[in-house]
C-alpha cells in the first residue's frame, strides 16, 4: 500500500500543476494584460491591391504613456508583415511579434516615456488580406480584398490598435483603391482624388479620403461597387451605399434607421451626430457589424422590413459600443448586451407590448444555447461574434437586462438608462459601473416603506456564474372558512438563486398573482386564495421575468444551435443538434422539419422525406404552423428529383391547400406546379417563423462551395414565451 502511494505522488502533483496551469491561463483570459501607451490619433495611408489581394500601409499614431514605460504594444493582423518602425525623428526602433500571440507588436523605444507623455511612430507594413487565415477574429473573414470588392472591419486590426474594444481615437485614413470602386466608411468623406497606379497592372486609381474628427473607434470601411444614395427620414440623414441592383429599398432603409434613432434618442439621449450611412457588405463574412455612424447589412440580410430589429439593434450600437465603450473586454456587457436588449425596447415601442415580448423570448432561447461557455462578466474568454460569445454576452445579457427592468420598474429603468447614457457619454465604462447606478436609482425610486431590490447580489449572481433555474412546483389545497390555502415548495437547481418570483394561481374565480422570495433550492410558500384553485393551475413567473429553463426552451435551444451549424453547412453537426432537440421534446415538428432540411441539402433524400412526415404527424405550435406548407413543397420537390412526378405534384397541391403563404409559399408551389423542381435550382426557401426569411444570427458564413446551395433560414419570430 505505502508503494502504491509513493508510486501516485508524482501523477497527484502533475495533476496540481496542471489545474495551477490552467488557472493561470484562466486568469489571463479574464484579466488581460493593462496597456502602457494607447492611440489618440491616425494618419493612415493604405493602398488595395486587388490582383495580389494585399495591403500595403503606412499608420503615422500619436501615442500618450498611461504609465511610465519604454514599450509601446500594438495589435495588428498577423497576416501584416511590419517592414519598418520610425520614430519621430526618422530613426528606425526595434520591434518584434509576441511569440505566444502573433496579433501583438512590441515596439522598443530609445528611453521610457512618463505618465501623461506623448509619443509619435510611423508603421510601414504590408501582407495579404484575402481570407480567414490568421483572423484576430477565429473562423471570421474580418478584412478581405479581392477583384470585385474588399471590406475592412476594425477588429480585423487592418491597421495597428490599442487596447481593443476599449480605445477611442481621431484620424485621417486615405485609401487608393481602383477607379472602378467606390468607398464608404467612418467619418466624413472628402473629395477623392484619381491618381496613376504604379504599373500597368495597376490600371487607374482613386484615393478616398475619410476624416474622423471624433473620438470614437474608427477605421471600418468597404469599397468595390457602392452606388451612393442619400436620403432623409423624420429628419434623420441616412446615406445608403448599395450597387445599383440592390438600392431601390434605399428609402425603406431610411425609415427603419430613423424610427430606431427617434425611439433611442428619446429613450437615452441624443448623439452628438446623427447622421448613419447604411452599407451593403458582401456574403462571407459578419452577417452585420456597426461602427462609429455606420451600419453594415450582408447581401443576404439586405432586407430592411424583416430586419427591421436587427438595424435597431445596429443603431442602438451607436450609443452602446461606440459613445459608451466598455472599459476592458470582460465588460462588453454593456455595449453588447444593451444594444441587444435594445431591440426589445425599439419593438415594444414601435409595435407594442407583444412585439417586445417576442423579441425576448428569442433572447431566452439564444441564451440557452451556451449558457455555460463562461459567466458574463468573464467574456474575454470568449471569441467576439462567436456562437458563444452571442448566447452569453448578447443573449443573456439581454434577458439580465429584462430581469433589472422587471426588479426596478419601467420608469426607474429607463431613467437608469438614460442617466448612464450622459454620464459616460465619449467616455468607457465597466459593469461595476452600471451596477452600482442601478442600485441607486433602484433605492431612489421605491416608494416610501417599500424595500428597494436587492440588485448587489442580483448581479453577483446573474454576471459571475453560469447557470439558469428551471422551476418546479409541489403544492397542497386546504379549504378554509375564507377560501382556500394553498401550502407548497418552488424547487430549482441552484443553491446559490436568490430572486422574487411571481406565483400565479388560475381559479375558478379571477387569478391571482403573489410574489414569493425564492432562496436556494427550496422555498416554501404560503397563499390564501378565495377562490378554488384549478388542477394544474399555478405557474411559476408566468410574466417570463427571469431567465430560466424549460423542456420547451431546451428543445428550442437545440434546435437553434442546428441551426446555426446548418447555415454554415454542418449538416451532419446539424441533425445531431435536432436529434437531440428530440430527445428533449420528442415529435416537435420544427426539430423534424430542419432535420429533413439538413438531409434534404445532403442528398439523402430517403431521410429527409421521413422527417418531413414525421413533422406533418404532430399539430404544430401556432408560431411553427409553417412547417407544414413547406414539409409538403420540400417532399414534392424530393419526388421531382426522384422523377416522381404525380407524387411530387400530389405534395405541391397539399401545399396549395393549406392557404398558408409564410415565406411567398403559395406561389413556390403554384411554380413548381407548372414545372418541375430541379436539381441547383435557386428557390426560395423555408422561412423562419411569423412569415420572415431572416437568415441565422450574426455569424461568419463561408461562401455556398456547393454550386447554389440555398442558405438555411431561421426562426426569427418565436411563439409567445412557454414554460
Amino acid at each position: 500500500m505505502a508503494l502504491r502511494q509513493k508510486a501516485l505522488r508524482p501523477i497527484a502533483r502533475l495533476g496540481a500543476l496542471t489545474l495551477i496551469l490552467f488557472a493561470a491561463g484562466s486568469l489571463r483570459a479574464q484579466n488581460p494584460r493593462p496597456v502602457a501607451f494607447i492611440a489618440e490619433n491616425y494618419d493612415v495611408s493604405a493602398t488595395l491591391d486587388t490582383v495580389r489581394q494585399s495591403l500595403t500601409a503606412t499608420a503615422k499614431i500619436d501615442f500618450k504613456a498611461l504609465e511610465v514605460s519604454g514599450n509601446v504594444r500594438v495589435e495588428l493582423h498577423p497576416n501584416l508583415e511590419v517592414q519598418t518602425v520610425k520614430s519621430a525623428d526618422g530613426k528606425s526602433l526595434n520591434f518584434e511579434r509576441d511569440r505566444q500571440n502573433p496579433l501583438f507588436l512590441m515596439v522598443t523605444v530609445p528611453s521610457p516615456v512618463g505618465a501623461g507623455g506623448h509619443l509619435s511612430l510611423t508603421f510601414a507594413y504590408t501582407g495579404l488580406l484575402a481570407n480567414e487565415e490568421n483572423s484576430p477574429v477565429p473562423g471570421v473573414r474580418a478584412a478581405v480584398i479581392n477583384h470585385d470588392f474588399a471590406y475592412l472591419l476594425l477588429p480585423s486590426r487592418w491597421f495597428p490598435l490599442t487596447d481593443y474594444p476599449s480605445n477611442r481615437y481621431t484620424g485621417t485614413f486615405r485609401l487608393n483603391v481602383p477607379a472602378s470602386f467606390a468607398v464608404a466608411g467612418t467619418g466624413k468623406a472628402l473629395a477623392p482624388t484619381p491618381t496613376a497606379g504604379k504599373n500597368p497592372i495597376d490600371g487607374e486609381r482613386i484615393v478616398y479620403t475619410f476624416e474622423c474628427k471624433n473620438a470614437a473607434p474608427n477605421g471600418t470601411f468597404v469599397a468595390g461597387n457602392l452606388q451612393l444614395n442619400p436620403q432623409q427620414a423624420e429628419g434623420v440623414s441616412v446615406a445608403v451605399y448599395a450597387p445599383r441592383s440592390a438600392s431601390a429599398n434605399a428609402g425603406d432603409f431610411a425609415a427603419s434607421v430613423a424610427r430606431s434613432m427617434t425611439v433611442f434618442s428619446d429613450m437615452f439621449g441624443g448623439l452628438p451626430d446623427p447622421a448613419m450611412s447604411v452599407i451593403q457588405i458582401p456574403d462571407g463574412t459578419l452577417r452585420e457589424f456597426a461602427g462609429p455612424g455606420v451600419l453594415l447589412l450582408s447581401q443576404r440580410a439586405w432586407d430592411p422590413k424583416s430586419n427591421d430589429r436587427t438595424i435597431a439593434r445596429l443603431v442602438a450600437s451607436q450609443w452602446w459600443g461606440n459613445e459608451v465603450l466598455p472599459a476592458s473586454p470582460n465588460d462588453v456587457w454593456i455595449s453588447d448586451g444593451l444594444a441587444r436588449y435594445s431591440e426589445a425596447l425599439y419593438a415594444e415601442q414601435n409595435a407594442g407590448r407583444e412585439a417586445g415580448l417576442r423579441a425576448v423570448d428569442e433572447f431566452a432561447v439564444g441564451a440557452l444555447m451556451f449558457e455555460d461557455a463562461a459567466p458574463i462578466a468573464q467574456a474575454a474568454r470568449l471569441a467576439p461574434y462567436s456562437a458563444d460569445y452571442r448566447s452569453v454576452v448578447m443573449n443573456k445579457g439581454a434577458m439580465i437586462f429584462h430581469m433589472v427592468r422587471a426588479q426596478m420598474g419601467d420608469v426607474a429603468f429607463k431613467s437608469l438608462l438614460h442617466d448612464f447614457y450622459t454620464k459616460y457619454e465619449g467616455k468607457s465604462a465597466r459593469i461595476d459601473d452600471f451596477a452600482a447606478m442601478a442600485q441607486q436609482h433602484a433605492q431612489a425610486s421605491v416608494r416610501k416603506g417599500e424595500a428597494p431590490p436587492e440588485l448587489r447580489g442580483f448581479f453577483t449572481q446573474w454576471l459571475n456564474s453560469t447557470g439558469v433555474p428551471e422551476f418546479t412546483v409541489d403544492y397542497v389545497v386546504y379549504r378554509t372558512p375564507k377560501g382556500f390555502r394553498i401550502s407548497g415548495k418552488i424547487k430549482q437547481p441552484l443553491d446559490t438563486f436568490r430572486m422574487p418570483v411571481e406565483l400565479r394561481i388560475d381559479t375558478e374565480g379571477n387569478p391571482e398573482l403573489k410574489t414569493i422570495d425564492v432562496i436556494g433550492s427550496e422555498s416554501d410558500f404560503t397563499v390564501e386564495t378565495f377562490g378554488r384553485p384549478k388542477p394544474g393551475g399555478i405557474r411559476v413567473d408566468p410574466n417570463n421575468l427571469i431567465l430560466k429553463a424549460s423542456t420547451n426552451l431546451r428543445a428550442r435551444a437545440a434546435v437553434a444551435r442546428g441551426e446555426e451549424l446548418a447555415e454554415q453547412g454542418r449538416y451532419y453537426d446539424a441533425v445531431v443538434q435536432y436529434q437531440r432537440a428530440l430527445a428533449i421534446q420528442p415529435n416537435r415538428p420544427l426539430a423534424n422539419f430542419r432535420m429533413g432540411e439538413a438531409f434534404f441539402y445532403q442528398k439523402n433524400y430517403q431521410a429527409s422525406a421521413n422527417a418531413f412526415r414525421e413533422a406533418l404527424q404532430t399539430v404544430p405550435e401556432p408560431a411553427e404552423k409553417w412547417t407544414e406548407v413547406w414539409s409538403h413543397i420540400y417532399l414534392g420537390k424530393i419526388f421531382d428529383l426522384l422523377a416522381q412526378r404525380e407524387r411530387a405534384v400530389n405534395e405541391y397541391s397539399k401545399a396549395r391547400q393549406t392557404n398558408d403563404n409564410t415565406g411567398g409559399a403559395q406561389q413556390v408551389a403554384e411554380g413548381f406546379l407548372k414545372k418541375a423542381y430541379t436539381e441547383g435550382e435557386k428557390t426560395a426557401v423555408a422561412p423562419g417563423a411569423g412569415g420572415t426569411a431572416t437568415p441565422a444570427a450574426p455569424a461568419a458564413i463561408p461562401p455556398p462551395t456547393e454550386g447554389n446551395r440555398p442558405v438555411l433560414k431561421k426562426r426569427t419570430d418565436p411563439a409567445q414565451f412557454l414554460p
